[in-house]
């Protein structure tokens, strides 16, 4: 899945923390950043898989387009 993941450090919650912006509400975290990305990966699934089966449309990944001058 080539969705963006954001990972950040949360104070309050001892953890790292992963957002997928590309899929409202999707995060997850861990106590190190690979339980973190781990986490990430499975809740992407559980998102894709929920979302299919309420028929509601999956956002195709948008990436990162690169612009020269």
């Amino acid at each position: 899945m080539k969705y963006e993941i954001m990972m950040y450090w949360s104070d309050e919650n001892e953890a790292f923390i992963c957002e997928v912006p590309e899929l409202a509400g999707c995060m997850a975290h861990g106590n190190t950043q690979e339980i973190a990305l781990k986490n990430i990966q499975e809740a992407i699934g559980l998102w894709i898989e929920t979302t299919l089966k309420f028929g509601d449309l999956i956002p195709k990944p948008k990436g990162r387009k690169l612009m020269y001058a």
